[in-house]
């Protein structure tokens, strides 16, 4: 009884948080023109609820360490963790999410930064955001960023191969930036556009 009431807690929780984002990644992709069908983003939402709501009952710590995004079943995992073994068993929980078509974990084991490594992460991810908003041939909305120890992840939807291109040019141009990891998936790439 104690867990039913728990996950109808944490189920509240997450469906009132509607569209505010805690973090960079983690309560929906905030696309302005989300290329989706309303069913493929109903579909995606309740994935990431589902997982986020999983990892709270399996720790409470994770529900503000994890973030999750899910775009056309694809799940992006990333935050940071204190042990590998919890990595493993949050890309496990991941990938028994039902509907899942695959799962990237981006998540970083603890004690690799301090506070000078993550106030530079803010700033990659600032510059970024800004390069990106005065691009024209990028709809910056439409991707979520997240920088860790001068990695840049970033997370999204592409019109075409160009936008793509243009994002991955924009972040590999940014100052003290070791490497970028994209999951950047055209409009065409999405499985029930083609239908």
């Amino acid at each position: 009884m104690k867990k039913i009431l728990s996950l109808l807690v944490i189920f509240l929780f997450l469906t009132s948080c509607g569209g505010k984002n805690i973090g960079g990644f983690g309560k929906g992709v905030n696309i302005t023109f989300d290329p989706r069908t309303v069913g493929m983003q109903i579909d995606d939402t309740i994935m990431q609820k589902n997982l986020i709501a999983r990892l709270t009952l399996k720790e409470k710590k994770y529900f503000l360490s994890i973030q999750v995004e899910v775009l056309d079943g694809r799940i992006f995992v990333t935050g940071k963790v204190d042990e590998p073994e919890e990595k493993i068993k949050i890309t496990k929980l991941a990938w028994e999410t039902k509907g899942v078509r695959s799962v990237k974990n981006a998540i970083q084991i603890k004690g690799k930064s301090n506070f000078k490594s993550t106030a530079g992460d803010i700033v990659i991810t600032s510059q970024l955001k800004s390069a990106m908003i005065f691009n024209k041939k990028i709809k910056s909305s439409n991707y979520t960023l997240e920088t860790i120890n001068k990695k840049i992840y970033i997370f999204g939807i592409a019109f075409d191969q160009d936008e793509r291109e243009q994002v991955i040019k924009e972040a590999k141009e940014i100052y003290n930036v070791e490497k970028v990891i994209p999951t950047i998936y055209l409009v065409s790439e999405l499985s029930r556009s083609r239908n």
